[in-house]
């Protein structure tokens, strides 16, 4: 006999993700953004079968680029998964994108550190999918990768990413951290 599981928020996380992304390319890639936030679904959903969860990996990037607020996502889906998903987006205050990335990214570390899991959980769903296309498209286009980005110095890449193993190293008895620390090191070398 089949188990039937309440899916309801997830489904509407998904609806409203779609929605919220429609018309939008993942960067340089050709293809509709939202294969990315899907993609985070299908990596938490290998650490955990929380709805919650799995609906912040749905929705983990509409606060930070589309106008979607957390006051909209804790009317919609509840006050845990308005703040798993802000915990999740950088603060879009400041100067331009280029002269505040890696405060920003210092920042989302700092706070990733300290964490809880469920935090955790659904950052790793979002950077082993960004590691997976970065991987791959580094291996196809080399350092010409680097200029798809705001900040174009692969070093700052290689701090960020081995700074997120660090930060999720709480995550390392799970495949999808053995994954993410396998392709950080090949893709930027391993620290001494």
């Amino acid at each position: 006999m089949k188990q039937h599981i309440d899916t309801s928020l997830l489904d509407r996380a998904i609806t409203f993700a779609v929605k919220a992304h429609q018309g939008m390319e993942r960067k340089g890639k050709g293809f509709p953004y939202i294969v990315h936030p899907m993609e985070a679904v299908c990596i938490v959903a290998t650490m955990t079968n929380d709805q919650e969860l799995l609906a912040a990996a749905a929705l983990h990037d509409v606060i930070e680029d589309t106008d979607t607020t957390a006051d909209d996502l804790k009317k919609e889906f509840g006050e845990r998964v308005a703040m798993l998903v802000e915990a999740e987006s950088d603060d879009k205050t400041g100067g331009s994108k280029a002269e505040t990335w890696h405060q920003r990214k210092q920042d989302t570390l700092d706070r990733l550190r300290n964490a809880d899991l469920d935090i955790k959980i659904v950052a790793l769903g979002d950077k082993l999918s960004n590691m997976r296309a970065i991987a791959h498209d580094y291996a196809v286009l080399g350092d010409e990768l680097w200029n798809r980005f705001t900040v174009k110095d692969p070093a700052e890449h290689a701090w960020r990413y081995h700074a997120l193993a660090e930060a999720l190293n709480d995550l390392s008895d799970t495949d999808a951290y053995k994954e993410f620390h396998t392709l950080v090191n090949k893709t930027f070398g391993t620290l001494s």
